[in-house]
């Protein structure tokens, strides 16, 4: 019994619990808060630095569509896009397939809590017609589709994804007959969701075989920077020569099931992985889909038991320097890999 009591005194020294001249003074282990922090602080620092981002004009992947990227906003490539909409916000693959790039305003970057990002794609849907854009009434189809949610509501629970309700238009729809471009914006509330309603902003580009899709996603609080920006991003995507809405041939092109109404009312309700996931935590102001939350925990944790072993065995081990111990005195923890980051340790993974 006393040899447990006097090896515990002599660790409560050390740790600078205890007083003793006898044995050197430890640094204090760290707090687990704080290197939570230092550990998440350094992987978005190195993730943020494997970034290159890219300005003026830039042809998209497929040649159909180039953009003009001017001052005060960033363009990311189609590969790292793709990693930050999967690796990163922790979508399925398969709803980043069309991803084309995406687009920041020059100070955020995809960890920025008070942002937004535009996600650009190109759907392959074939001419759109516009003759119905003057017909619609938008107050009528929201409550259309409002009236829809419970059928839709029920596919998206099967599939594991929480309700998505409609609040209204934050932006009432907009064509512009002349640029063939329409723009509009929901208000949208999510059953799991906490804090504040979540804006989903979306722009088309109509073309000869397809739409150009830009879509951006923050909160509902961030209206007002989006519609200062919007004008300026409205003008940023045109089609090539040979691509654009009046090169169309009807002798040889396809014409696309959806109308100007259909591409408005049709997808969001629809499309059940990419938003709903994205929505849901950036609703709540958190943006580590990314690393997958429990798994990012779950690595902090063993991070933090691995580095509270390995000082308290340095620890220890200075103490038998001095004094006799059992011969089990403990085995020093291998420092985990300089270039360890969650994303090494399944960040997918939200069991």
């Amino acid at each position: 019994m006393f040899k447990y009591l006097y090896l515990s005194g002599l660790l409560l020294a050390a740790l600078g619990l205890y007083a003793t001249p006898a044995i050197p003074k430890a640094a204090p282990i760290e707090d687990s808060t704080e290197l939570y922090q230092k550990e998440l602080d350094n992987y978005v620092d190195s993730v943020n630095k494997s970034f290159k981002y890219e300005k003026g004009t830039i042809l998209l992947p497929g040649g159909k569509v180039e953009i003009n990227v001017p001052a005060g906003f960033k363009f990311l490539n189609k590969e790292k896009s793709q990693y930050v909409l999967t690796t990163l916000w922790g979508n399925p693959p398969e709803n980043a397939n069309n991803t084309l790039g995406m687009i920041f305003p020059e100070n955020s970057d995809p960890f920025a809590d008070s942002s937004y990002a535009f996600i650009i794609e190109f759907e392959d849907i074939g001419y759109v017609k516009d003759d119905d854009a003057e017909k619609i009434d938008y107050n009528e189809m929201m409550k259309g589709m409002q009236e829809g949610e419970k059928e839709t509501n029920e596919e998206r629970a099967k599939q594991g994804y929480a309700g998505i309700h409609l609040i209204g238009w934050a932006q009432q729809p907009f064509y512009d007959k002349k640029n063939k471009v329409l723009h509009w914006a929901k208000e949208i509330r999510f059953d799991d969701q906490e804090g504040g309603h979540t804006l989903n902003y979306e722009i088309r580009i109509l073309g000869r075989h397809g739409v150009l899709s830009l879509n951006a996603v923050c909160k509902m609080s961030e209206l007002p920077v989006v519609k200062a920006d919007i004008s300026k991003v409205l003008h940023m995507a045109t089609f090539t020569q040979g691509n654009t809405y009046f090169d169309f041939d009807p002798k040889v092109d396809n014409v696309a099931a959806w109308s100007i109404g259909g591409l408005v009312a049709g997808k969001l309700l629809a499309k059940v992985g990419f938003f709903a996931i994205l929505l849901k935590y950036l609703a709540a102001g958190w943006k580590f889909i990314a690393i997958g939350f429990v798994a990012l925990i779950g690595f902090f944790r063993r991070m933090f038991s691995r580095k509270k072993e390995e000082k308290e065995s340095v620890v220890f081990n200075t103490v038998t320097d001095d004094h006799t111990a059992p011969d089990d005195a403990g085995e020093q923890v291998a420092d985990t890999p300089a270039d360890a980051t969650p994303a090494d340790n399944n960040p997918g993974d939200k069991s």
